[in-house]
């Protein structure tokens, strides 16, 4: 069973990507399957920190990214709308080059939070970072949490 409430559509995620951070990071979606969504990133000098290794930074971007698309896709956009509430990652492996590829895959689906646990792994299949977003999900018309 299928947890999309929007049936994904790569070409159109990776169009949402122009003028963002995404389309800055070269942030591409790539695949999806009933119960996850996937994207991946570049490893260049945009992303990589002074010692040459990808930037524990870029990877929280990819995270969210992915998760919080994934999200949206969960929801019914004409009466909700997601936003981040809490974001980490545990970096394992470091990485010079190539693309780095996360996977969403949701660890609860409820009315008023999404948790999900993003997988990041090297083009060789080794995990390099492990990332767990919190979402809100929240009424249109809602106020927005304060700041």
């Amino acid at each position: 069973m299928s947890i999309w409430y929007t049936q994904p559509d790569i070409d159109q995620l990776n169009h949402q990507q122009k003028n963002t951070i995404g389309e800055v990071l070269d942030i591409r979606f790539e695949s999806f399957s009933d119960d996850s969504l996937t994207a991946s990133m570049v490893v260049d000098q945009r992303t990589r920190q002074p010692f040459g290794l990808l930037h524990g930074g870029a990877s929280v971007v990819l995270a969210e990214t992915v998760g919080s698309m994934a999200s949206y896709l969960c929801i019914d956009p004409e009466k909700f709308y997601c936003v981040g509430l809490e974001v980490n990652a545990n970096h394992l492996r470091g990485l010079r080059s190539g693309r780095v590829t996360a996977t969403a895959r949701p660890v609860h689906i409820g009315r008023s939070t999404h948790v999900w646990d993003i997988r990041l792994s090297a083009e060789e299949g080794k995990t390099s970072c492990i990332s767990r977003l919190t979402i809100a999900v929240i009424a249109l018309g809602e106020d927005t949490p304060s700041r």
